[in-house]
């Protein structure tokens, strides 16, 4: 079934009003959607290598919204569905604790989870359910989904086709690692 969504995300490409299905995929992406629009964007860039910039800049538009979307769900349903939950299994004293910590870090999640593979929704979510500030909450996700998308369509201008391989493949653990050692060296640095 995945596969299915996949291809059926895939050609959407190749439709005329390609944008608009992209500024769905990437906002429901943010929220509840399991493939990322970089699917989408990849082939758009190539197809048409000078809107790559509008082209990111809509994915990052929409993914932001689409991440506030999740942050409200977050917020609007832990009390009915979160926190009976939590109730339930004896760990609502326990949130409170992860709330103040998610918090302190909160807008490194953000980014990290905006950067690499790690699927966005959860840590939209989660921002809302722990009431991260709204506004950290968008300044840190415009500033990883801008990169994020900004490089991809900044690596297919330049590039092209034979990119394209290693942006599917490969980009994903690149920013892993760049997010790795990014807060490897500001724990370093506050620690040492």
């Amino acid at each position: 079934m995945l596969r299915r969504l996949y291809d059926w995300t895939l050609s959407l490409a190749a439709h005329p009003r390609a944008m608009w299905a992209l500024a769905v995929v990437a906002f429901v992406e943010s929220s509840v959607f399991p493939i990322p629009p970089d699917v989408l964007m990849i082939p758009m860039i190539l197809a048409a290598p000078r809107r790559a910039w509008a082209i990111a800049g809509v994915a990052t538009l929409a993914s932001v919204l689409g991440g506030l979307a999740g942050y409200w769900i977050g917020a609007g349903l832990f009390e009915q569905v979160g926190r009976p939950v939590l109730d339930f299994y004896g760990k609502a004293d326990r949130f409170e604790e992860f709330r103040a910590s998610y918090n302190e870090f909160g807008a490194w999640a953000v980014l990290i989870a905006g950067l690499t593979p790690f699927p966005f929704k959860v840590v939209t979510i989660l921002s809302g359910a722990t009431g991260l500030n709204l506004p950290v909450f968008v300044v840190a996700a415009i500033i990883a989904r801008g990169l994020r998308f900004f490089i991809v369509a900044a690596l297919l201008r330049a590039f092209g086709p034979p990119i394209r391989d290693f942006i599917e493949r490969r980009l994903g653990l690149v920013f892993t690692l760049f997010c790795v050692a990014l807060v490897g060296g500001f724990v370093l640095v506050r620690y040492i």
